[in-house]
C-alpha cells in the first residue's frame, strides 16, 4: 500500500475586486506539505480568472500581514487583499 501524501488544508478568503475576478469570495484549497503563502497563491493563479490576479498581492494569514515564503499548516485562513486605496 502506498502512503499518500500529507497535505494541509487552508481556507482562502477573496475581497473586492479579486472576488469578482475569480467569481467566489472562498474557497478551500489541499496544498501538498510543506506548504508556503507562494504555494497557496501559485495553484490560485491556476484557477479561471487567476491569471488576471497579481503575481504577489497582499496576503495575511490568521490577520497578520505575510510574505509568499510564509508557512501553511491546517486550518489557517489565507485572505488575498486587493490594493487599497481611499482618503
Amino acid at each position: 500500500m502506498i502512503d499518500a501524501l500529507p497535505t494541509v488544508s487552508v481556507r482562502v478568503l477573496l475581497f473586492a475586486s479579486f472576488a469578482e475576478t475569480l467569481g467566489f469570495d472562498e474557497l478551500e484549497l489541499s496544498l501538498e506539505s510543506p506548504a508556503t503563502v507562494g504555494d497557496a497563491l501559485r495553484r490560485i493563479q491556476t484557477l479561471p480568472g487567476g491569471e488576471r490576479l497579481p503575481h504577489r498581492p497582499l496576503c495575511a494569514v490568521n490577520l497578520t500581514q505575510v510574505t509568499p515564503s510564509a508557512p501553511l499548516t491546517t486550518g489557517d485562513e489565507l485572505a488575498l487583499l486587493p490594493p487599497l486605496s481611499g482618503g
